[in-house]
């Protein structure tokens, strides 16, 4: 049954660097504004984009759950029912900091592909950029494992071989929004 509620509710779209989650995000978004479901899409790369970070918070976390939580009540107050957030979440203190920041119910899809797709979106995405290639291909692998192991995600989604807009529309049917 479609989950039509004007409670508001929010996705995170979680999983490894280059997996697609901002592009799936996006399609997600599509997919509300075609239903005419009032919503938004939020970027958690862009809410931690300051220099420097503390070493104590080498991704700026803190820093993005202060936007987060500025970003969220703004686009709810304007009428948002759905928030579809792009972002990684490495642990279960993390889902619960985001969901906090947020204010509303938060679902977590994770997005997994095969390494070797993911080393190809990376090497598009970087082409010029030797040094954020070499560490993105580092951290792919890397943070595929700090996922797994965490378990935060309620439900994955294998992005391999599927488009964002394929990818978007499971994402929609497992959640019942639309």
């Amino acid at each position: 049954m479609p989950e039509r509620s004007l409670e508001p509710r929010a996705l995170l779209i979680n999983g490894t660097v280059g997996v697609g989650k901002t592009t799936v995000a996006e399609s997600v978004g599509g997919l509300l504004t075609d239903a005419g479901l009032p919503h938004a899409v939020i970027d958690l790369d862009w809410l931690c984009q300051s220099w420097p970070a503390t070493s104590d918070d080498p991704f700026n976390f803190r820093m993005m759950l202060r936007n987060l939580r500025s970003v969220s009540g703004n686009y709810l107050a304007a009428g948002a029912v759905r928030l579809v957030v792009a972002g990684v979440i490495e642990d279960l203190e993390g889902r619960a900091l985001c969901g906090e920041a947020i204010g509303a119910e938060l679902s977590v899809c994770g997005l997994q592909a095969d390494l070797p797709a993911v080393h190809q979106r990376l090497m598009r995405r970087h082409a010029n950029e030797p040094e954020a290639l070499r560490w993105h291909l580092a951290r792919a692998g890397e943070l595929a494992g700090i996922l797994e192991r965490a378990a935060v995600d309620d439900f994955t989604i294998d992005v391999t071989t599927r488009s964002a807009d394929e990818a978007a529309a499971d994402v929609i049917a497992k959640l019942g929004w639309l």
